[in-house]
């Protein structure tokens, strides 16, 4: 599985429009073949930075940076950012999540 964070500094007059102007590109994401997840979340210690967390099945990502959506994205975006997005993106063992083995939550099956 290819596993992806993205951290993006949006500016402060785009935080609370950022889930809209992105939801056009990760609907196509999602639609992907290979796409695993594409979930976007809010930092709780900046509430202007988003966190991506995107998964594809195999290096499927890289059909991905060449679709359509992503260049309308990667053409879009910086004028709603504060600098450059950072990344950690790495090939992993998996295909899915696992359960945490440190924590476990009775009844859960």
């Amino acid at each position: 599985m290819y596993f992806i964070v993205v951290k993006f500094p949006v500016k402060p007059d785009a935080t609370e429009q950022w889930a809209a102007l992105v939801d056009r590109f990760t609907t196509a994401t999602r639609a992907e073949p290979g796409n695993l997840w594409f979930e976007w979340s809010r930092s709780v210690d900046d509430p202007d930075e988003w966190v991506l967390v995107e998964a594809f099945a195999d290096d499927g990502a890289g059909a991905h940076v060449g679709s359509d959506h992503f260049a309308a994205f990667v053409a879009e975006a910086p004028r709603h950012l504060v600098r450059t997005p950072r990344i950690v993106s790495r090939q992993v063992e998996g295909d899915s999540w696992d359960v945490m083995g440190e924590l476990t939550v009775e009844g859960d099956a």
